[in-house]
C-alpha cells in the first residue's frame, strides 16, 4: 500500500478541519471527527482498526475530561446565578482597583495553575471574567486572555504539573531548582504579556456571549441578596484545594523514604484529590448556594441545571474531537518526521544558544502537529537530553533548556489541541476568533518567554 509523508498528512488535515469550519461553516466537531477519520485513513496501520482507533481516542480525551467539563459547567452556571461570582468579583474590585480587574484575574490563573492543571483552572475561573465583565465593562476579551495566559505560563513551566515534572527527570534537573528557575522566568515574561494583552485587546470587538447550548443568563441579583465571600469562594477553593493535597502528597513520596503513613496518606489524595470527585463536591456545594439564594421552584431547578449540562455536552463533544484529532496524527508519525528533519548528526556541533534555539523550534513543531503541550515538552526534552552535552561545554545550567521546550510548548496551538477547544467554547468564543485572541496570544508569550530565557541563560548562567 502506498505510503503517504507523514508531514503531507498533517497539510490535508490542516485544510480539511479549517475548510469546514471558515469555508462551509459547519460546526467544529463535524469538521474535527471527519479530519479524524480521513487523518487515520492515511495513517499507517491496521486497515480494520482505522476507523475505531478514532473512536477509541475520541473516548479516551472524553474520559479524561468529560466528567469535569459537564460538573464545570454546572458550577459555573450556579456562580453566576447565585451572584456568588458577583460577590468575587466585588471583592477583586475592593482589593485592586477596577482598572486592575485583569491583573488579578493572571495572578490567580498564575499560582492555581502550578498546583491544578490549566483546565480546571480555566473551568472555575471563567465565571469570574464572565461576572467581572458584566458588572464593570471591561473588555470581556482582555479578562479571559489575562486568565488563560496566567495559567497557561506556569502549567507549562513550574512543576508539579507533568510536563515541567517530566522535562525535570529527564534532563537530570532537581525539583526544587526547576520550580525555582521556572517562576524565575514565568514573572517577567507574565507581566510583560500582560502589557501585550491590554494594547492586543483593544483590537478585539469581540461581545461577550451566552455559552454554545446554554440559556441567557439571568438578571443579576441586588447587592444585599449576594452569598458572602467565604460561601461564594468555596466551590472554587475546596476542589483546588483537594486537588493540590494529592499533588503535594504524591510529590513528597517521590522525594522521600516511603513510609507507611505516606503510602496511606498518597492513596486517601488520589481519591480525595481526584478531579473528577472534587469538582462533584464543588457542583453540590454551588448547587445548594444557588439554590439558598434563588429559591426556584423544583422544575426551574432542574431545568437550569440541564441547561448547564447541555452546553457542557456540546464542549465535551467538540475537545473530544480535537483530541482525537491530535491523537490521529500522532499515529500518522507526524512527530517522528518532525525530529527527523533536525537529524542526529549536527546536533553536538550545537554550541548551547543554537541548543535552546533547536529545543524552543522543536516543541513549537511538536506542539502545532500533535496538539499536546505535555507532549511536546515530554518528546522534545527526551530527543534533547540525548544530545546535552555537560552544563560546562553549553555555558549554562541545563535548567534553561527546559524552560526553552516549556515556551516552545505554548506555541503553536490551535484546533487540534483540546485546550484550544476549551478555551473557545467556555469563553463563547468561535475557532477563528480563538485563533485571533488565543493562539497569536501563547505566540508572542512563547517567544517573549524565549527571549528572557535566553537573557537569563547569558547572564545568569548558574555554572
Amino acid at each position: 500500500m502506498l505510503e503517504i509523508p507523514p508531514l503531507l498528512i498533517l497539510l490535508i488535515g490542516i485544510i480539511i478541519v479549517i475548510g469546514l469550519i471558515i469555508f462551509l461553516r459547519l460546526n467544529a466537531f463535524f469538521a474535527l471527527i471527519t479530519a479524524s477519520i480521513i487523518v487515520s485513513l492515511l495513517a499507517p496501520g491496521e486497515f480494520s482498526e482505522k476507523i475505531s482507533r478514532v473512536a477509541m481516542a475520541f473516548g479516551s480525551t472524553a474520559g479524561k475530561i468529560g466528567i469535569v467539563i459537564a460538573l464545570a459547567a454546572v458550577i459555573g452556571r450556579c456562580l453566576i446565578e447565585s451572584g456568588a461570582a458577583d460577590r468575587i468579583v466585588q471583592w477583586f474590585v475592593r482589593l485592586f482597583g477596577k482598572k486592575n480587574c485583569s491583573v488579578s484575574l493572571m495572578s490567580s490563573g498564575f499560582l492555581l495553575s502550578i498546583p491544578v492543571f490549566f483546565d480546571t483552572v480555566f473551568y472555575l475561573l471563567i465565571p469570574l471574567a464572565r461576572s467581572m465583565h458584566r458588572r464593570t465593562k471591561i473588555n470581556y476579551v482582555l479578562l479571559v486572555l489575562a486568565m488563560g495566559a496566567g495559567a497557561s505560563i506556569t502549567h507549562s513551566l513550574v512543576p508539579p504539573t507533568p510536563g515541567p515534572l517530566i522535562m525535570a527527570e529527564t534532563l537530570g534537573i532537581d525539583l526544587g531548582f526547576m520550580i525555582a528557575i521556572g517562576i524565575l522566568v514565568a514573572i517577567p515574561a507574565a507581566i510583560i504579556i500582560m502589557f501585550f494583552i491590554r494594547y492586543y485587546s483593544r483590537r478585539m470587538d469581540i461581545p461577550m456571549r451566552p455559552i454554545e447550548g446554554a440559556e441567557d443568563e439571568s438578571e443579576p441579583l441586588p447587592d444585599d441578596r449576594l452569598p458572602g465571600l467565604i460561601t461564594s469562594l468555596l466551590p472554587i477553593i475546596l476542589p483546588l484545594l483537594m486537588i493540590s493535597a494529592h499533588t503535594i502528597v504524591s510529590t513528597l513520596a517521590k522525594g522521600a523514604e516511603i513510609t507507611s503513613s505516606i503510602k496511606q496518606a498518597e492513596e486517601i489524595t488520589a481519591v480525595l484529590g481526584n478531579a473528577n470527585l472534587a469538582m462533584l463536591v464543588s457542583a453540590i456545594i454551588a448547587l445548594i448556594v444557588f439554590y439558598r439564594q434563588r429559591r426556584p421552584k423544583m422544575k426551574e431547578f432542574g431545568k437550569a441545571v440541564e441547561s448547564s449540562l447541555m452546553s457542557g455536552g456540546i464542549i465535551i463533544l467538540i475537545t473530544s474531537a480535537g483530541g482525537a484529532f491530535g491523537a490521529m496524527l500522532k499515529e500518522a508519525q507526524v512527530g517522528p518526521a518532525i525530529q527527523a528533519m533536525f537529524g542526529n548528526g549536527a546536533d553536538q556541533q550545537l554550541g548551547g544558544i543554537g541548543l535552546l534555539f533547536m529545543s524552543f523550534l522543536i516543541a513549537s513543531l511538536l506542539k502545532f502537529a500533535q496538539g499536546s503541550t505535555t507532549v511536546s515538552m515530554i518528546t522534545t526534552s527526551a530527543m534533547i537530553a540525548t544530545m546535552l552535552p555537560s552544563p560546562e561545554i553549553i555555558g549554562f545550567h541545563p535548567v534553561y533548556i527546559a524552560a526553552a521546550i516549556g515556551f516552545g510548548a505554548q506555541c503553536g496551538a490551535w484546533m487540534n489541541d483540546s485546550g484550544f477547544w476549551i478555551y473557545a467554547k467556555m469563553s463563547g468564543f468561535t475557532g477563528m476568533e480563538a485563533i485571533k485572541t488565543w493562539t497569536v496570544t501563547l505566540a508572542v508569550m512563547a517567544i517573549v518567554g524565549f527571549l528572557i530565557t535566553l537573557f537569563f541563560a547569558t547572564f545568569l548562567p548558574l555554572v
